[in-house]
This record gives C-alpha cells, structure tokens and sequence, in this order.
C-alpha cells in the first residue's frame, strides 16, 4: 500500500503544483466501462479507464473528484451530436484526457498495470501498450461552440421523439400506477426527491435549514441515496433500478422499493435477493425520478421538492435520453405540487432561533419586575441591591 501511494504522489503533486501539462504521468490503471460504478474505487492519481460516449457533466465531476490523473476513453468523448460539457470540464481541471480506438485499452491493459503516460502513449515499464489523441482546452472549446451552434438539430430530434413515446407512457398521466404501500405515511407531508445529478450536493447543503425545520419524507432515487448519506442525512425510501447506490447506501434501513420495466422484468431485483435485502417492485415506464414523484403526488404528499432532477435538454442528453415523454407527463399531473430546490432554498425564510429567546427574555424582565411591584419583601431586596450597585459605581 505504501508503495502504490508513493508512484502516485507524483503524478499528483505535479499537477497541483503547476507541471507542464504534456509532463509523463505514472499511475495505476482502473478499468471500468460503467463509469458510474468505475467511480467509486478510484484514489487519487489513478489512470481511469473508461468506454463512455459523450462524457456528461456528473462523471466529469466524479472523476475529478475522485483525483485521477488521466482518462482513457474508449469511445468518442465527444461525438459531437450535442454540447456535452464532460470532456471540457476534464481537460480544464487538469485531467489528461485521451481518446483511443475502439476497445483497445480494455484489450490491451488490465486492472492494476501501472502505467506511463507520454503525451497520448501509454506505456508499460519502457514498453508501449497503445497510442490515443489528447483532446485539449483550446480544441474542446472550439468543439463547444460549434455544437452550440448546431444545438437546434438536437432539439428537433428531441422533440420528435418526445411527441412520438408520449403515447406509450401515458399510463403516468392517467395514474394507473399500482404503487406498492410504504411504511412511512407521506399523506399532507413534504417530500424530498433526491436525483444523483450534477448540483444534488450543492442543493442539499442550501435545503438545511429547510430539512431542519420542515423534516420532510427523504426519497432517494438510486445513486440520489449516497448524495443523502453524505450530506449526514438518511433517505426513507430508495427507489431505482439499483444499479447506482452503494451497498452501504441500500443497507441503511430506508425502504427499497425496485423500479422495473412496464412487464414486470426487474434486473435490480436480483442484487437486493443476494444481499437478503427486502424490497418491493413497481412496474411502470419512464425514469425512475418519474417514478418517484408520482408515487410522492399519488400517496398524497402536500409539496415535492425535486434535488438533483433535470429539468433542460443538454441534462437529458447528458442523460442518454432521446426525449422527454415520460418527464413531461409527469410534470403535467403533479402540476404546481412539484417545486426545484433552488425555488425552496430562495423563498423559504428559516425560522432565527434568536427570536424565540429573545421573545422569553422579555417576558421574564416583565414577570420579574411586576413580582418586584406587588412584593414589598422583593421591593425592600432590589433597593437594597440597586443601592450597593449606586456604591459601587460612586454613583
């Protein structure tokens, strides 16, 4: 162990120091072609090795979070159907990023090689493994603004197939879901829907005085679960595919409920089975943040607040959505139930605590100072007081 963090610390130090930034890099390579689930075994200065078309905004925050000095993608970074801010995001942080071809870095590296990358060679020891393109600042921002410029034919397909999957998942609008029965109540209560998204951390930290005062029904969707546990918050109930949330997160005691297809298949099911986990299934289209927040508005909550939810077309892309059909037919029928975190973080007014004392101080002094009045013992006590105070002042 303390070797591998010894071959890391300089790939790390220099970045942070202001090496070149077409200086060798040394680190361990970690395959994963889910990024998602790639994520959560990274350690600074790790080379990540990822086949990912389109990097989105969340896996490039992940990653740099995670502190890897590279990024080997096995697919197109950017393809360019639409503004995808991912590899940009990389690239300004520091990260080296580098597009091969086709598999070859799943073929031709394994877990654990430490490797040494020289420009967009990667090397094994002093022999080379495979060549890529480092896709720099300078040429991604140009490639943004180009896909800027032709965002409209992503939004007209966009919309088309939006228009065209509206009647498939009308089963949303109509409420024909049959939600399985919770063990928390969430009749006249508010309820917090926390998505894994690109600002659920930065939402949950601006709600605290919200959660504090309102104490609302956590949901979290999926991955949304590890954004509630690390904000020292527990979620009452998980609803996904499961396919995100850490084993820690799905054995937190919230009540998990699986989201599977409209026929019933629920691949998620099995992880849970092999945990022991209990758990209940929901079949129904659309996303599981969907899914959330009908079974929020059909059980009766009184407000929903969305945390992490995507709510513009490059989040939907980013999300690999062709189109919004199922997010559109759910935002028609909880209508003005649903409220975006930052709504609730800029209206809601929290409570001062210093009010509520400053209100009993007052009324003491007045309780005090009537008993004082009305008491001749307590009136001959303060003016005994009130003279050795005049004493002591010279007064």
């Amino acid at each position: 162990m303390a070797t591998t963090s010894r071959r890391r610390l300089p790939a790390l130090l220099g970045r942070r120091n202001g090496a070149r930034p077409d200086a060798p890099i040394e680190g361990t390579a970690r395959l994963g072609e889910r990024t998602k689930h790639l994520v959560k075994r990274l350690h600074p200065g790790d080379v990540a090795v990822i086949d990912h078309v389109n990097i989105d905004r969340i896996a490039a925050e992940e990653l740099i979070s995670a502190g890897v000095a590279a990024v080997l993608n096995a697919s197109p970074s950017s393809d360019g159907a639409y503004p995808n801010a991912g590899p940009l995001m990389l690239a300004r942080s520091g990260v080296r990023l580098i597009d091969t071809a086709d598999r070859a870095p799943f073929e031709l590296l394994k877990d654990g090689d430490q490797v040494v990358i020289d420009g967009g060679t990667v090397r094994i020891g002093d022999q080379e493994v495979l060549r890529g393109r480092v896709l720099g600042v300078t040429e991604l921002e140009h490639q943004m603004q180009e896909q800027r410029l032709r965002i409209d034919e992503a939004l007209a397909e966009f919309a088309e197939n939006t228009v065209a999957h509206v009647r498939q998942e009308t089963d949303l609008l109509t409420g024909s879901i049959d939600f399985p029965p919770t063990r928390e109540s969430f009749r006249d209560r508010h309820v917090l829907i926390v998505v894994r998204g690109d600002r659920h951390r930065r939402d949950l930290k601006a709600l605290r005085a919200y959660i504090r005062d309102m104490r609302p029904l956590i949901v979290a969707v999926d991955g949304g679960a590890d954004g509630v546990l690390e904000a020292g918050l527990k979620p009452d109930v998980i609803l996904g595919d499961m396919d995100s949330a850490s084993d820690d997160a799905l054995a937190c005691g919230a009540e998990l409920i699986v989201h599977a297809y409209p026929d019933g298949r629920a691949p998620g099911c099995q992880r849970l089975l092999d945990a022991g986990l209990a758990h209940r299934i929901v079949p129904a289209a659309g996303t599981s943040e969907d899914v959330a927040m009908l079974m929020a508005y059909e059980k009766g909550a009184d407000l929903i607040v969305s945390v992490g939810a995507h709510f513009n077309l490059i989040e939907f892309l980013d999300r690999k959505r062709g189109g919004m059909s199922s997010t559109f037919l759910t935002r028609l029928r909880i209508g003005e139930r649903l409220v975006d975190a930052k709504g609730v973080s800029r209206l809601y007014n929290p409570s001062s605590a210093l009010a509520p004392m400053a209100l009993f101080g007052v009324a003491f002094l007045i309780l005090l100072t009537i008993l004082i009045i009305t008491s001749p013992a307590l009136n001959d006590v303060f003016e005994l007081f009130w003279l050795k105070v005049r004493i002591w002042l010279g007064i």
